[in-house]
């Protein structure tokens, strides 16, 4: 069996749509940092390797074991719209903003990543990580919690888009030989 407990970085106060752009995590919630530290089990902890997952990634670590950073599991990439607001994007180009999200698939902003390619990256590094640790937290973002999620639940991009994932909640997914079962999802502990 195989187990994914999936952590959503702490808040940035980022505006816009944060993909690879290096922003810090504000970890200032000591008290919600020890209460998701203490839902979590004591296995080896794996996280993007973008700032604001690492420092989250080592402030609930503690004693367990801790992999390298990994940047296949990194956000999405959002290219010349990077770090820009929807409203803004969709000023400027109508058609494939609106593409992007009602059609989510292989459409992709200019010198961006599609939702396809963002899946397929997060699914090859979770297969490969847990095929040396089963059992894993991982500290990352937004997207690859929300492509992990609609490849555990068989769904469209679509209805996965519907769902919350809050900084520092936790999504708990289980694997085995009958498939995927979803323990948890957004849970802020």
């Amino acid at each position: 069996m195989r187990r994914l407990w999936l952590v959503r970085h702490g808040p940035t106060g980022a505006k816009g749509m944060c993909g690879w752009t290096d922003l810090p995590a504000d970890l200032s919630d000591v008290a919600r940092l020890n209460r998701l530290s203490l839902a979590l089990p004591w296995v080896p902890v794996v996280s993007s390797d973008l700032r604001r997952a690492v420092t989250t990634a080592d402030a609930l670590a503690e004693d367990r074991p801790r992999l390298p950073h990994d940047p296949a599991l990194r956000e999405m990439h959002f290219g010349a719209w990077e770090m820009r607001t929807h409203l803004e994007v969709e000023a400027e180009a109508p058609v494939l903003a609106r593409a992007l999200w009602a059609e989510p698939g292989d459409h992709a902003p200019p010198g961006g990543e599609s939702w396809n390619a963002l899946r397929r990256r997060i699914g090859s590094a979770l297969d490969r990580l847990q095929a040396a640790h089963p059992e894993l937290i991982v500290v990352c973002h937004f997207g690859p919690i929300l492509a992990t999620l609609q490849r555990a639940r068989g769904i469209s991009a679509l209805e996965v888009f519907a769902q919350r994932i809050e900084p520092l909640s936790l999504t708990v997914l289980t694997r085995d030989e009958s498939g995927w079962r979803v323990e948890a999802v957004d849970h802020r502990p």
